[in-house]
């Protein structure tokens, strides 16, 4: 599997981490409760799925949730802006290129924001669950920050207008917001929070929305 952000989101590596703050809600804030949940469980490895510019992982090693993180990622320009972001962790945060429907490696939590949208089908990011499960110990957390939309109408069309909203607050015109979600959308796939959380469940998860700011979603599974 390949992935290019600068294809994908037409934007230049450098540019990324300022210009998806306009482009989605609560991005900071999520970053920060994600770190959280996975203090909650103190995992001595965690594995950061499609960990791009290292952002997640930035938030989850400041706040000492844990002692190392690997981040997995296919694009090697995402990679080598995350070395130069996470340099002063050291040995602290690791870098693989692969990617996450690769063999996972042994871990104590998995985490990923902004990533899973990728997997174009719910069967496949089911199996995708069922990996993550069986590759966390007993006690081992799932923390997932994405985006998810309802699948009927009027709410789809309500929380894509609300989403809109946001855009156009940080200097978006309106139109050109709905042109991005357009164009995103030859990749891009967000199901609704209930199929997400149920395919946590089907793969061995106890699933639970932890934050929500349309539509950025933070969903935490906890593998009893």
């Amino acid at each position: 599997m390949s992935h290019s952000v600068r294809q994908h989101l037409r934007l230049e590596i450098e540019a990324y981490d300022r210009t998806i703050r306009t482009w989605i809600p609560g991005y900071g804030q999520v970053l920060t409760r994600a770190a959280k949940e996975v203090a909650r469980v103190k995992p001595r490895r965690l594995l950061d799925l499609g960990a791009g510019t290292g952002a997640l992982s930035e938030a989850i090693l400041e706040s000492g949730a844990t002692a190392m993180v690997v981040l997995l990622d296919v694009d090697p320009e995402m990679l080598a802006q995350a070395r130069v972001r996470l340099k002063r962790f050291g040995e602290r945060a690791r870098f693989r290129r692969q990617s996450f429907h690769d063999p996972l490696p042994e871990c104590d939590a998995v985490a990923a924001s902004l990533a899973l949208h990728h997997v174009p089908a719910m069967s496949e990011k089911t199996r995708l669950y069922k990996r993550i499960f069986k590759a966390l110990p007993p006690g081992g957390v799932l923390v997932n920050a994405d985006i998810t939309m309802p699948a009927g109408e009027p709410r789809r069309s309500e929380d894509y207008e609300k989403w809109a909203a946001h855009l156009v607050s940080c200097g978006i015109e309106k139109g050109r917001a709905y042109e991005h979600f357009r164009e995103w959308a030859g990749e891009d796939t967000y199901f609704p929070l209930e199929m997400e959380l149920e395919a946590m469940n089907d793969a061995g998860f106890d699933a639970t929305c932890a934050w929500r700011d349309i539509p950025n979603t933070l969903m935490v599974g906890h593998k009893p």
